[in-house]
């Protein structure tokens, strides 16, 4: 796996090399046609400076071989050719000994010629009757264009190499803080939930340590979560197993009725220990991340039916459910087990605490998306102080004989499913109203 200093270095450095070689090769083209446009000059200047020579020099002869004259008597440069003749082709004088290093001298101006199987540049002046042509070779003139652009060119690549190093170095100064941060992290002990602390931290680097802060507190309320649950599951199923043991013992001893109602409470024992447990692992089910989406839709008066039908025993008998004239069908928005259980929950909850064979009353009333579910029971209520402690786990008043998982259980749907609880304590009994979405028709 590429690291992040590698590839930001190879992005950046890519970019910044292929603008450089664009910048570049710009710059060296530019250059070398002005290097050309300058020794194209320096042939006018020649052949000019030639011709006010050779008006100050005796008269050349008309006819012949024409007259040699040295480079250095005609003042031509290094390199360069020159050659006077006459308007019908006759050449007066050169600057060169070979008879084979004829110049073409019929065209005016610039002219590229090939002389004994060399190229050559060429420039014909005209001066009165005189041609004054000057030429230099093109194979020197590419030779010296190439090495000024090799000049040119070492500083341009001595200063990309060099500004590709510092940015391999900017990059890894700018991921420090990451650094910093991985190291701090692995001199951290396994068990450590302290927020991380890293400075200086760049701002833009913040939102992360933050992030990661946040899952370390997350983390610490789970476990804390994980062992509160654990300690108050041992807790409370450790008196059904005492007590069923005990009506155990006692069967063991006696005999007749006394048995039979020592097995009876044992097994009562037995059902509350099943209960709780059952209650323990939906709890653990919707606090986790583990699905419950199983497919099957329920509309709002499917639900409140099964809750009913799944609702304690022959207790719910007892169940009044009041539906409005026209109900809508749209199916819950969350999982069907989940909207039954906390309703189901709920109806035991209002079937626990009503004395004796009073009803427990349900209704439900839909309102644009959502479906509002209202269980009221007839029991002595609950003081306004402990409205706040009935989600929490294991709680119970003194009046309870449940387990104290039921309403958080509900509680813990509610939040997972984006539904609504709230509690409405009266002298005659607790009224319970459990908002969940519906989905659009």
């Amino acid at each position: 796996m590429m690291s992040l200093r590698l590839r930001l270095s190879l992005t950046l450095g890519g970019a910044f090399a292929l603008i450089w070689a664009l910048a570049a090769a710009w710059m060296l083209s530019d250059l070398r046609n002005q290097m050309m446009f300058s020794l194209d000059q320096r042939l006018v200047a020649s052949a000019r400076m030639v011709a006010g020579l050779m008006e100050q020099l005796p008269a050349l002869p008309s006819k012949g071989e024409g007259t040699h004259f040295s480079a250095e008597q005609l003042n031509i440069p290094g390199g360069m050719a020159c050659q006077v003749s006459s308007l019908r082709g006759e050449i007066l004088a050169r600057s060169h000994s070979d008879p084979g290093q004829t110049l073409e001298a019929e065209k005016m101006g610039f002219h590229d010629q090939i002389i004994d199987g060399a190229p050559w540049r060429s420039f014909t002046l005209a001066r009165g009757d005189l041609r004054i042509t000057t030429a230099d070779r093109q194979i020197e003139r590419e030779a010296l264009n190439m090495s000024i652009l090799l000049a040119a060119s070492v500083p341009v690549g001595v200063a990309l190499l060099g500004c590709l190093c510092l940015l391999w170095l900017g990059i890894g100064q700018g991921l420090a803080p990451l650094n910093r941060m991985r190291d701090a992290l692995m001199r951290r002990s396994p068990d450590s939930l302290e927020p991380l602390q890293v400075q200086p931290f760049p701002s833009e680097l913040q939102p992360l340590l933050d992030t990661q802060n946040q899952l370390f507190q997350r983390i610490g309320k789970t476990i804390e979560r994980e062992r509160r649950l654990t300690g108050d599951a041992a807790h409370e199923l450790r008196s059904p197993l005492t007590a069923i043991k005990t009506h155990l013992q006692v069967a063991r001893m006696t005999e007749g009725a006394a048995r039979d109602q020592s097995l009876a409470r044992a097994e009562e024992g037995a059902d509350r220990l099943h209960r709780t447990l059952e209650q323990l692992l939906l709890l653990a089910r919707v606090e986790g991340s583990l699905s419950f989406d199983d497919g099957v839709q329920c509309s709002a008066e499917q639900v409140a039916k099964l809750a009913i039908q799944d609702a304690a025993g022959g207790d719910r008998q007892r169940i009044r459910l009041q539906l409005p004239t026209r109900v809508s069908h749209a199916p819950v928005k969350m999982p069907a087990v989940l909207s039954i259980a906390a309703l189901r929950n709920l109806l035991d909850n209002a079937l626990r605490h009503t004395p004796g064979e009073g009803p427990v009353e349900l209704s439900l009333q839909t309102s644009g998306n959502r479906v509002q579910f209202v269980v009221r029971d007839h029991g002595p209520g609950i003081a306004d102080d402990d409205l706040q402690h009935l989600t929490q786990r294991f709680w119970r008043n003194g009046q309870s004989n449940g387990c104290g998982l039921g309403l958080a259980i509900v509680q813990a749907i509610v939040q997972r499913c984006g539904c609504t609880l709230h509690f409405d304590s009266r002298p005659d009994g607790l009224r319970v109203e459990l908002t969940m979405p519906l989905q659009p028709t």
